[in-house]
């Protein structure tokens, strides 16, 4: 019998995400295989239309392509599932009807692809009997288990990018240039590109800033006659002492934090410490989109082989992963047990204040 496996790419956008559908279905069909893709995430399973089958044609030319060709949702939970109901939004439990339908779909083996957040609802869909294999994604890197998720190199290709342009700016007209990259709880965007960039202060939620040092830094550094400043904040970064705001998910136990607006808040507050012209730059979903880089359209790929592997050989549970320049597999709950973060007194951080960068500390 052919078997059919499916594959579904869930949380939010990444370049790479169609390496990894590609190679998926190129290595199915070179066994034989049929692919089912499902649509918006878990989502998908709850409309017949969504679920589709991928063949060689259907992947066709898509390598190239940043996003994804299934689409995707960050707000896809089949636990805690929105409905309206007599004029209210309630959160409902709806995973029996999507265990139901991927039976009666026939898959015997579903590839999801995503990060801590959609690799935690398959766990649980896992524990419900779906034969599950994960691949991690996002560009945050803040994965456990493989040395880095695909999507990564092309959001930091981006900043440091993004960065190299306004250092020219900066130094034109003698201002402080704040930019504002994603990562959420994890600073490793900021820091890598920070580095890569030549920035003068990075400042990641891993290290809680101290504002009159940070200030203190940029003015010294006028006093040595360098008459800008660039500054890389995380969009999870906040201050010594400071509260992130929170919001809870009506009827479910997820706690989802409110991240973003750091760069107008460091430009407002070192405002008051500097007699400089201070703007910001929010890099935002640029970090998101695009072609992906060399590297993660050849990483996405081989993940792509490796989940096709680990469904061929039962092992189900697991994630495909990096490690060193080999892939391998981990069990999916030791990936998502916490978050990759960066060591405050780590080796990246001590070499980046080596180099002269401010921290905020």
């Amino acid at each position: 019998m052919t078997k059919r496996i499916g594959i579904l790419t869930g949380g939010g956008d990444c370049p790479g995400l169609n390496a990894v559908i590609r190679g998926v279905v190129k290595s199915a069909v070179c066994r034989g295989w049929e692919v089912v893709g499902i649509e918006d995430g878990f989502d998908g399973f709850l409309h017949a239309e969504k679920c589709r089958v991928l063949g060689l044609e259907e992947v066709r030319g898509i390598l190239p392509r940043g996003g994804t060709i299934l689409g995707t949702t960050n707000r896809g939970n089949p636990f805690c599932y929105p409905i309206m109901r007599d004029g209210k939004v309630e959160q409902v439990d709806v995973s029996d009807e999507v265990v139901s339908r991927i039976g009666l779909l026939g898959i015997s083996g579903l590839v999801v692809v995503g990060g801590d957040g959609t690799l935690k609802i398959a766990l649980e869909l896992m524990r419900r009997g779906v034969p599950i294999v994960g691949v991690p994604k996002t560009i945050d890197n803040d994965l456990l288990e493989t040395d880095v998720t695909f999507g990564y190199n092309t959001a930091l290709e981006t900043a440091t990018d993004a960065l190299d342009k306004l250092h020219s700016t900066a130094e034109s007209h003698h201002r402080v240039m704040v930019l504002e990259v994603m990562g959420r709880y994890a600073g490793w965007i900021a820091l890598e590109s920070g580095i890569a960039g030549g920035a003068d202060v990075i400042l990641i939620p891993e290290i809680p800033y101290d504002l009159e040092k940070v200030g203190a830094a940029i003015v010294e550094r006028g006093r040595r006659g360098r008459r800008f400043s660039v500054v890389v904040a995380a969009e999870g970064a906040f201050p010594k002492g400071g509260d992130r705001v929170i919001r809870e998910c009506a009827g479910c136990k997820t706690v989802v934090e409110r991240l973003g607006g750091i760069g107008e808040q460091l430009s407002r507050e070192l405002g008051g410490f500097l007699e400089m012209d201070i703007r910001a730059t929010v890099l935002g979903h640029l970090q998101r989109g695009g072609s992906p880089s060399t590297f993660d359209r050849c990483l996405g790929s081989r993940f792509g082989v490796k989940a096709v592997e680990l469904i061929d050989a039962g092992a189900f549970g697991q994630m495909a992963c990096l490690k060193g320049r080999k892939i391998c597999s981990v069990p999916i709950e030791d990936a998502i047990r916490t978050l990759n973060l960066i060591d405050p007194d780590g080796e990246m951080v001590r070499h980046a204040e080596s180099l002269g960068i401010m921290l905020g500390r």
